[in-house]
């Protein structure tokens, strides 16, 4: 029985919610993109990982209606709709639209917002959403090259970019129990209300939010939610060290991948470049060098064997990011990224290559993409929301960070749990 089926808008935040249900006492499978063909389950939740989160509307809207598709016929009987704890998106979308296709699919009048993650400093109060302890419009998400977020009202942005109009559930009516949150949720679908903005500050508000939406059919947050649910859903004496057992990395050789430009990873970066060789990726180099690939993987077979892994970054700081965008074109220089990055680590498998430590969404699901990998393990976390994963059907382990999760040293934390690492 499917207790809980989750469409996630891309790779990392997929690996992310899976990461919290397992924690949390939920056995779960994820899949890259949507099953094919018959697939026998044994499991409590489903986590799909699509490539969403800014792809055109009506192509995100197309692949979460299909995921659902599959989730119904086998047997989910609650839809969860993962977008990032910073609510990544413009006012044309894409949470608003396909959370309203969802709904229309579904059939049901009212859902919820709940972006936080506490753990990770994503919080809401009033409506607002904060990063730490500044408004998501201070943080380093407004300079975020495809959806720079520079208003920190859910309501504002929900309203811009959906069919419906959004109510708030403030943190007194959380702090007052769940029997006074569901009857906010009345009172505001009686108000004509599609969507509801939840304050969360704490992990006590994700617990009761948690049981608050039992019976909801289709909820909406970030991954900390997905907490108070598996809390609520999860089977007294489950063993969650042998739930995580199954995704732990292996011994070989790694590589560490960095796509994101958000400002932790930055962080991450130059850390991990004080102490370890690294190369960094050339655009130009991208986008017309037919030999680069050789060029790159020259650098990188005679390191494969250094105590720490080599790592091939394309983070930049936000000035030198928009130098970049302005001569080459956003869109273009990132799918050339990209592209390098799937290549690279294709070449690098057949080298021998099968750990891979990847940050950054669309880098996360390029690369897991390009190295054949349709579902994985999930096992134990290096950072809150960041696990260990290791896929099912090959020996290939991976961590999928999203761009501002995990601490400066993230990089050294990940290589360490890796047993007898080169």
């Amino acid at each position: 029985m499917i207790r809980l089926g989750v469409i996630a808008d891309d790779f990392t935040g997929a690996t992310d919610i899976a990461s919290f249900l397992v924690a949390n006492g939920l056995r779960a499978v994820q899949f890259c993109g949507i099953p094919q063909g018959d697939v026998e389950l044994d499991t409590d939740a489903v986590v799909i990982s699509l490539k969403s989160r800014s792809c055109p509307v009506e192509e995100a809207v197309a692949d979460s209606l299909a995921a659902l598709d599959w989730l119904k016929a086998n047997g989910a009987e609650q839809i969860y709709f993962k977008y990032c704890s910073t609510f990544d998106s413009t006012a044309k979308g894409n949470i608003g639209p396909v959370t309203d296709a969802l709904m229309a699919a579904l059939d049901t009048e009212l859902t919820i917002l709940c972006p936080s993650l506490p753990v990770n400093g994503r919080s809401v109060y009033m409506g607002h959403l904060f990063v730490g302890e500044q408004l998501l419009s201070d943080s380093g998400m407004k300079d975020h090259p495809v959806t720079p977020m520079t208003d920190s009202s859910l309501i504002r942005l929900m309203d811009a970019q959906s069919q419906g109009t959004t109510g708030l559930v403030p943190a007194s009516v959380i702090d007052a129990g769940v029997d006074a949150v569901q009857a906010r949720y009345a009172e505001l679908k009686t108000q004509g209300h599609r969507y509801a903005a939840v304050d969360t500050l704490n992990e006590r508000h994700l617990e009761t939010l948690g049981r608050s939406v039992e019976g909801m059919a289709l909820v909406t947050g970030g991954s900390g939610l997905a907490l108070g649910i598996a809390r609520h859903l999860a089977k007294p004496g489950t063993n969650i060290s042998d739930t995580q057992a199954a995704g732990q990395p292996q011994s070989g050789r790694t590589v560490v991948l960095s796509g994101s430009c958000s400002v932790m990873t930055n962080a991450q970066v130059a850390a991990y470049r004080a102490e370890a060789e690294s190369f960094a990726l050339d655009v130009e180099a991208c986008l017309s060098d037919e030999g680069y690939l050789d060029t790159l993987l020259s650098w990188l077979l005679p390191r494969l064997d250094n105590a720490l892994a080599p790592m091939v970054y394309a983070t930049a700081e936000p000035e030198k990011l928009k130098a970049i965008q302005a001569q080459y074109g956003a869109e273009r220089a990132s799918h050339a990224v990209e592209q390098t990055f799937g290549a690279l680590a294709a070449r690098l498998q057949a080298e021998g290559v099968n750990n891979f430590i990847v940050a950054g969404g669309e880098t996360s699901g390029i690369v897991t993409q390009s190295l054949n990998v349709d579902a994985f393990h999930i096992g134990p976390p290096i950072a809150p929301g960041v696990p260990w994963v290791r896929a099912v059907s090959q020996p290939i382990s991976l961590t999928l960070k999203s761009g501002n999760f995990g601490q400066e040293r993230f990089f050294f934390d990940a290589q360490a749990m890796i047993p007898e690492a080169r």
